[in-house]
């Protein structure tokens, strides 16, 4: 199987919701999409060509490089159709696989049952044509096989990516209640800011949308934080590809560039996981950290730019009749300190989001987890409201 150059399905996964901004890097990079639905994209490309996507995305999930399509109506036949296929071919028999998958079948109970059967053939091909049986678990850091079986159609895929692409691999410290990195960086996509003005990040946590938004601004790419990557476990792998695209990604780093991020936050062992996080992600210099109430946060007055909070939601953190407060004073700081600039409140409570005392202009969906949530946008005009035909229209 010379996988690595064929053309072939691959469908490139992401969270609910981010499959916008997915579809626009993708685009970016000049990619052809086939298809686009709520959880990704498919192209028609080589296994080579999903090298570059892995070190590049970054509100992915998963890079799936289809090698087999059949029909199987229950356990044996699928079991038929996939100890048929060349395994050894793509695995080497001395090395390590797992299995995921999505099932959708009337004859599995349990996608654990679906997933054995395809280990056992996978083994069981191996081991008839090497004397061998390579090695299987749950671990996902070397080839990764992935089944996708809905009625009696059957889809497998190599998993090029192994380890979700959703974490960026520079957060070593995660700190409570963690923003997942490809949902950090769909919000700010989500947001009017344009990569130069200043970026304000008041209650910062763990740091994740003030490193992901430095990240964006200087063009660091995901690949440049790790070296791991499903793709690397397959046979014929050429890892001069790999390290071509990856100096290729150190050479788009923007340097010497005049930005102002701000993330603070009350709790000093907050920052401190935050400023470790983006000395890991070489961008702590590019970020001032304060140690503050989020009223006391500076905020930059040479330009417009955008202030973005991630506060509880009263869900996992805090109570719910402490937060009514905060929403308040988070509604009262946007509206006195931060003139011209765009306020965003990410949120999963919609009680307290009323507390906030400013009408949205905007509601932008999104799931953090599996908890529905907002990103509210406020435009905080620096005196009378500009008509609806002045305000900028979002591209």
């Amino acid at each position: 199987m010379q996988v690595f150059h064929n053309k072939s399905k691959v469908i490139v996964t992401c969270n609910k919701r981010l499959s916008p901004y997915l579809q626009k890097e993708v685009a970016e990079l000049g990619y052809t999409i086939v298809r686009a639905f709520s959880t990704g994209v498919e192209l028609n490309i080589t296994l080579t060509e999903c090298i570059k996507l892995n070190l590049n995305l970054r509100c992915a999930s998963q890079i799936l490089y289809c090698i087999n399509s059949f029909n199987a109506s229950n356990p044996d036949e699928l079991y038929k159709g996939l100890v048929a296929m060349e395994w050894e071919e793509l695995i080497d028999f001395s090395g390590y696989f797992s299995v995921t998958s999505n099932v959708d079948n009337p004859t599995i109970t349990t996608p654990l049952f679906a997933n054995l059967k395809v280990k056992d053939a996978i083994v069981d091909r191996i081991k008839a044509q090497k004397g061998i049986r390579p090695n299987s678990g749950s671990d996902a850091n070397k080839t990764v096989v992935h089944l996708y079986w809905k009625d009696n159609e059957v889809d497998v895929f190599l998993d090029t990516s192994g380890e979700t692409l959703a974490k960026h691999s520079y957060r070593k410290i995660p700190g409570k209640a963690p923003m997942l990195e490809a949902l950090a960086t769909s919000v700010i996509l989500a947001t009017q800011w344009d990569q130069k003005s200043p970026f304000v990040n008041p209650m910062c946590g763990s740091g994740t949308l003030a490193i992901e938004a430095a990240l964006l601004a200087t063009n660091r790419r995901p690949g440049l934080y790790r070296m791991n990557y499903g793709f690397m476990h397959i046979l014929g792998y050429d890892e001069e590809v790999f390290f071509a695209e990856r100096r290729i990604l150190k050479e788009q780093v923007i340097k010497n560039v005049d930005l102002q991020i701000v993330a603070s936050d009350l709790s000093e062992d907050a920052v401190e996981v935050s400023r470790r996080n983006a000395k890991t992600a070489g961008v702590d210099t590019l970020i001032t950290f304060e140690v503050c109430d989020f009223e006391r946060t500076q905020v930059p007055q040479t330009g417009k730019g955008v202030v973005v909070f991630n506060p509880e939601y009263g869900e996992r953190l805090g109570v719910h009749s402490q937060l009514e407060l905060t929403y308040k004073r988070m509604g009262d700081f946007m509206k006195k300190q931060c003139k011209g600039y765009f306020g965003y409140i990410f949120t999963g409570n919609p009680d307290l989001a009323k507390k906030i005392g400013l009408k949205a202009d905007k509601k932008i969906e999104f799931y953090n987890g599996k908890l529905d949530c907002r990103l509210l946008e406020y435009e905080l005009y620096d005196g009378s409201r500009r008509p609806d035909e002045e305000r900028p229209k979002r591209t």
